[in-house]
């Protein structure tokens, strides 16, 4: 039943023309990273204000909606997830985590990534051993390795860089163009609390790492240094 009534709230929120737009802004065409996500057209706010009144929903509910064609469900339930992470104990932060790692097929595309995986892949990882992150990082799944490099934002916030630096550098030759962009945003975080660190990985790695991931670490450095590195850059 709590299922249905989402599902109703949302549509309730929804809009034809915001869908016509989610879908050209998510890649949905064919041989694109979103081809074939559905969109109903709800806004982020919208759908952060659903979750918050069915917080309370069990896991088996949150996962059904993981599973849904539907973009914006899979969105609540990963911010339901979140939600219940943050409130829960040991063991059902371990539990969520687990179904976080076991479902990742649904979490594809960068939103329902850059989102959560911070809050529960991170969070969970804060004090614990983060060898899975460099398995995630070797995954031939595009969004497994983005949740490998963003999941360390919950590290940078707390001034714990390395694996930050270690993944950056171990995805300098991804093809993705997505890839790239989350490299540069987790870079550019690191410089804006450690900047000689960045400094150090770009002397190394400027001249060759891809274009896009150059400019999205630099774009908080001053134009004269900016245009230093990105003279040097090949790629």
């Amino acid at each position: 039943m709590l299922v249905h009534k989402i599902k109703q709230e949302l549509r309730k929120n929804s809009s034809k023309e915001k869908a016509k737009i989610l879908k050209g802004f998510f890649k949905t065409a064919p041989g694109e990273y979103g081809h074939g996500d559905v969109f109903l057209g709800v806004s982020v706010p919208h759908i952060r204000e659903i979750s918050k009144k069915y917080r309370q929903i069990d896991l088996k509910s949150a996962l059904k909606l993981l599973k849904s064609k539907i973009h914006e469900e899979r969105l609540l339930a990963l911010i339901v997830l979140v939600l219940k992470f943050e409130e829960s104990g040991v063991s059902g932060k371990k539990k969520i985590y687990g179904l976080y790692l076991q479902y990742t097929k649904y979490i594809n595309n960068w939103d329902l990534v850059d989102l959560t995986a911070p809050n529960i892949v991170g969070g969970f990882l804060a004090n614990k051993d983060r060898k899975v992150l460099y398995r995630l990082a070797k995954s031939d799944s595009l969004w497994e390795r983005r949740i490998a490099i963003v999941a360390t934002l919950n590290f940078i916030r707390n001034n714990n860089f390395a694996d930050t630096l270690k993944i950056a550098k171990f995805l300098l030759n991804d093809e993705e163009d997505l890839i790239h962009k989350a490299c540069g945003w987790m870079l550019r975080e690191v410089a804006k609390r450690q900047k000689k660190l960045v400094v150090d990985f770009l002397s190394r790695y400027h001249r060759n790492m891809p274009r896009v991931m150059l400019r999205y670490t630099i774009e908080r450095f001053p134009r004269k240094e900016q245009l230093r590195y990105l003279l040097k850059n090949r790629l």
